[in-house]
């Protein structure tokens, strides 16, 4: 007969090297108190916390959140518009005119059309 093993099972390769240490408040250690109740686990017992809030935590799937879009590269389309009226102002200053041309002003409502349409597209992506 083989003679049987006591304690603990040997965790092998699946040892637990990383800890976790977390602060409650007095209402968030009240919440988990009844939830821990809901599961019929005594709060003030050693290795009862632990082991709950890992299987809380890692069996449920991860939520994506709603992330903001890459902002970057609508900045870089937007400094280039900036750019491109800066120049047009700076022409338009250099052959002394005091009210810009059609095309000027063309341009200019061009540029407010395009930068709307951006703006839109980032708000429709930040509300899906």
């Amino acid at each position: 007969m083989e003679k049987q093993k006591r304690g603990r099972k040997r965790l092998g390769n699946k040892k637990r090297f990383h800890n976790i240490m977390l602060r409650f408040n007095d209402s968030e250690f009240e919440r988990l108190r009844k939830i821990c109740e809901s599961y019929n686990l005594d709060i003030s017992q050693r290795g009862v916390i632990s082991p709950l809030l890992r299987r809380l935590v890692l069996q449920q799937e991860a939520e994506e959140k709603d992330r903001l879009p890459d902002t970057s590269n609508l900045a870089y389309h937007i400094n280039r518009i900036g750019n491109n009226i800066n120049q047009l102002v700076k022409i338009a200053h250099h052959k002394n005119l005091r009210n810009p041309n059609s095309n000027l002003q063309n341009e200019i409502q061009k540029t407010n059309r395009l930068l709307h349409a951006l703006l839109e597209i980032v708000m429709t992506e930040q509300t899906v």
